[in-house]
């Protein structure tokens, strides 16, 4: 029975995939996002650092 309905579903979606090349289909611009992965990375490798810095054991000395 799931089979069936998968094939009902699959063969619905490639309709939907078919007809949305058509050459009356309406046109999506291409928009260029700006680079921010490294800006993200960096905030986010530093605020680790910290929050790694904050709860590190605390140095004991160990006098023999």
């Amino acid at each position: 029975m799931e089979m069936a309905t998968a094939m009902v579903l699959s063969m619905n979606r490639m309709a939907i995939d078919a007809y949305s090349a058509r050459p009356d289909a309406p046109v999506v611009p291409y928009v260029e996002r700006t680079p921010r992965t490294y800006t993200i990375r960096a905030a986010l490798a530093a605020g680790l650092a910290r929050a790694a810095r904050a709860v590190e054991p605390a140095e004991q000395c160990n006098a023999a």
